[in-house]
């Protein structure tokens, strides 16, 4: 897959994810699990990449003894999810044009 691609479906994975409410890494790993296989190595360039852009804010707090990092979608971050989803109906009913729906 085109890594451009990719790298946009994985964004719109986790703010996905975080639309659901604040979060953390394992945990937004876990949401996602049946919907798109992510790992750390993979979520953490993304979760600091989207808080560059503004699409995200972190908080850090105590559990268990051990500082965590907290990620909350922002208003932008629910623009570029709306726009994210727009994109992935467009890649659809292009796939639908050339497949007939068939894999």
């Amino acid at each position: 897959m085109d890594i451009q691609l990719k790298k946009g479906i994985l964004d719109v994975c986790v703010l996905y994810a975080l639309s659901k409410g604040e979060s953390y890494g394992y945990k937004i790993i876990s949401d996602l699990e049946g919907i798109i296989e992510i790992s750390e190595s993979t979520l953490y360039p993304i979760l600091r990449r989207l808080e560059v852009g503004g699409y995200v804010v972190t908080k850090a707090a105590e559990y268990n003894g051990r500082l965590r990092r907290y990620y909350k979608i922002t208003g932008l971050g629910y623009e570029k999810f709306d726009a994210g989803k727009a994109d992935l109906l467009e890649i659809n009913a292009i796939y639908k044009k050339i497949y007939g729906g068939r894999l």
